[in-house]
């Protein structure tokens, strides 16, 4: 079968026509935003193949046509830059490891004329970046009471895992393959993760069951500023302190108090500004104890 070029925007994406449909082979350029047409040659685009988009670093974004069936195996494996995919609402097979180390992955969402008002994109990125649990990429289900319900019990499958779970394995592989091998570090490492991924959930909550909530607005509590460690205000910190939507969540959940409030101003230092405004501001607000707020300077 004779594979063909079609010249975009940064690159090219190369297909092949069998039986009235077009398929695509593969990409190779440096775009950052890749829109795969509906049609070629008067052909319905429908199946991407194997590897299409291996290992593209530059990559960003990518847009899938309505007319899409089928993602082959390890499609987007190993795009390091890749923040969101926008794909038709409808059913799509994936084949295996599609997303594998998308570290950077925020969103799988519906094209303009996605029928599901209910979808998730965030929960449905996470579900195969943090979770590898392929079986959520059920499009038409995304949403549903059954799907979230799925993704919870995930969740607290990995709340539920040891700190611990699979430090014996990094040590018997060693640094090389697996980074540092102090196990202080790998527990937080994993800690980390549980804090990113509670956020993520009440930060979209629907769905999400009151003793469910609980159970994840005590994790995080027990890990800000002063509690059994801090994971949950290093994340805040250095990963989301110019997101508003997440270090307000932080504070309205009560991991800002006047017992550590002093101490993360310390930690902020001279950076992230309007964190630092809005936690002085909310304590204010909300814990009314002046005295201790005279002592403090922005």
């Amino acid at each position: 079968m004779q594979e063909k070029e079609l010249e975009i925007a940064g690159g090219s994406l190369y297909y092949e026509i069998k039986d009235q449909k077009a398929g695509i082979t593969r990409f190779q350029g440096l775009a950052s935003e890749v829109c795969i047409p509906d049609v070629l040659e008067g052909c319905p685009v429908t199946t991407l193949g194997k590897k299409a988009f291996l290992s593209k670093k530059n990559l960003r974004r990518v847009i899938l046509p309505e007319t899409m069936d089928e993602v082959g195996d390890w499609a987007f494996a190993y795009c390091d830059s890749l923040t969101e995919v926008r794909i038709p609402g409808k059913d799509i097979r994936f084949g295996k490891s599609v997303f594998l180390e998308c570290k950077e992955l925020k969103r799988i969402s519906e094209r303009e004329n996605g029928g599901n008002p209910d979808f998730q994109p965030e929960l449905l990125a996470a579900a195969v970046k943090d979770f590898e649990a392929y079986y959520l990429l059920d499009i038409p289900a995304v949403g549903s009471k059954e799907w979230l319900d799925k993704w919870d019990s995930r969740l607290a499958a990995v709340l539920g895992a040891s700190d611990r779970e699979g430090y014996s394995k990094q040590v018997l592989c060693g640094e090389e393959d697996y980074g540092s091998t102090d196990l202080t570090a790998y527990v937080s490492s994993r800690r980390k993760k549980k804090v990113r991924l509670s956020l993520l959930r009440l930060l979209f909550p629907r769905g999400l069951s009151q003793p469910f909530r609980k159970e994840l607005e005590q994790y995080l509590l027990a890990h800000t500023k002063g509690g059994e460690s801090e994971e949950t205000w290093q994340v805040i910190w250095k990963e989301y302190g110019n997101d508003r939507a997440y270090y307000s969540l932080f504070a309205e959940l009560g991991c800002v108090n006047t017992e550590n409030l002093g101490d993360i101003l310390g930690d902020i230092g001279g950076d992230l500004p309007e964190m630092k405004a809005y936690f002085l501001r909310y304590c204010e607000e909300k814990l009314e104890s002046r005295s201790f707020f005279d002592d403090l300077e922005l």
